[in-house]
């Protein structure tokens, strides 16, 4: 069997395609694997990390932005649209994959759009409840649309949807909360997770202070915090507001979290935003969370992967826009005040796991192969 994937710009993306062919790899160690993805993305950099064949084409987005360095460059993307079909086109005939998925983003659009030209077999596997613009307008075309979140049928006009959930690494799955907290050197006292990225989200960062010296002062919570590449300041802030790191050992701060299946297994509530990725890595782990969506992405699509889950109650949410420490706290205080709620939401957010994603995504491949 031979594969070729397309999809990039974000680890949200890139990650779903990077699981599915481990799994495929998994069950079919002679399947020959092809990415392709735009030159200069992190796909570059992720997929062969990952141990997977790589081929680059050249692709941008539009800019909204009507300035005369915009107009420039929305130019030489239309360029670049024609260009990257060619090839991908040329990659493909190369490789003469049996099947093509595109897991969004730019680059998916002119290599899946070619390979359906070419009458090869093709998916797209949207991760989000809002879809992406390239999913939308390849769609109608595919051989089948694979949902990670049923709420994103109704933006599809076609009949070949199918729900099959996003990838989650099976140590997530697995991940076991007694033991994790064991790990971890924690007590039997609530704990907060909490995080913006790798980068690090400021608005979340200084949310959090508040949070964070009153749990100092308390002792109610244990708290892990992620501040990212961009929150070094955060430790220094809470020193100067009278929290000492040194000696608040139920508080870790630390600019990366490396360890995620343990730090999210032992929460028992969960702060982040709302990329698709981390809710069905929240939800295989029935955590409750108060999701931060960011307001800097495409088509605002955070908000409605995190309304996905509100209208379940199985998560609650804070607009960055109405964000402060004072709210955050409020919201954290009264989740704990009442007996069993935090317990009812991550119940509710398990409800929405599929746990079989990888399998329900191989069978319809083999399916569509035949």
């Amino acid at each position: 069997m031979k594969v070729l994937f397309a999809g990039g710009g974000t680890a949200g993306h890139i990650n779903p395609a990077l699981a599915i062919a481990g799994y495929i790899h998994g069950r079919e160690p002679s399947a020959k694997i092809l990415y392709i993805g735009n030159k200069g993305g992190m796909e570059e950099r992720l997929v062969p990390a990952a141990g997977f064949a790589f081929k680059t084409v050249t692709i941008s987005g539009f800019q909204r932005k009507i300035t005369p360095k915009h107009i420039a460059e929305n130019i030489r993307t239309v360029s670049r649209i024609f260009t990257a079909g060619s090839q991908a086109k040329r990659l493909i005939e190369t490789f003469r994959p049996d099947i093509c998925i595109g897991t969004g983003g730019y680059v998916s659009g002119p290599v899946i759009r070619a390979a359906i030209k070419m009458g090869i077999p093709s998916v797209i596997h949207e991760q989000n409840a809002f879809p992406g613009i390239t999913n939308k307008m390849l769609a109608k075309q595919a051989s089948r649309v694979l949902l990670a979140v049923d709420d994103a049928r109704k933006y599809f006009d076609t009949d070949r949807c199918m729900l099959t959930g996003n990838p989650v690494r099976q140590e997530l799955i697995s991940a076991d909360k007694h033991a994790a907290r064991e790990k971890l050197g924690l007590d039997s006292r609530p704990v907060i997770l909490s995080f913006g990225g790798s980068l690090g989200a400021r608005s979340i960062n200084e949310s959090i202070i508040d949070l964070l010296v009153r749990s100092g002062k308390t002792g109610q919570f244990q708290h892990i915090h992620g501040y990212g590449q961009y929150g070094t300041w955060m430790p220094d802030l809470l020193g100067k507001k009278g929290l000492n790191l040194k000696l608040a050992n139920h508080i870790d701060m630390r600019e990366y979290i490396n360890n995620m299946p343990d730090c999210l297994a032992a929460a028992d509530l969960v702060i982040c935003r709302a990329g698709a990725i981390t809710l069905s890595e929240l939800q295989v782990q029935g955590k409750a969370s108060i999701l931060i969506p960011s307001p800097n992405v495409a088509e605002n699509h955070q908000y409605h992967n995190a309304m996905a889950m509100v209208n379940r109650d199985a998560a609650l949410m804070i607009e960055e826009k109405d964000l402060s420490g004072q709210v955050l706290c409020k919201m954290v205080e009264n989740l704990f005040s009442v007996s069993g709620k935090v317990e009812q939401i991550g119940n509710n957010a398990k409800k929405m796991a599929i746990f079989d994603a990888n399998e329900r995504i191989y069978k319809i491949i083999k399916e569509i192969i035949g």
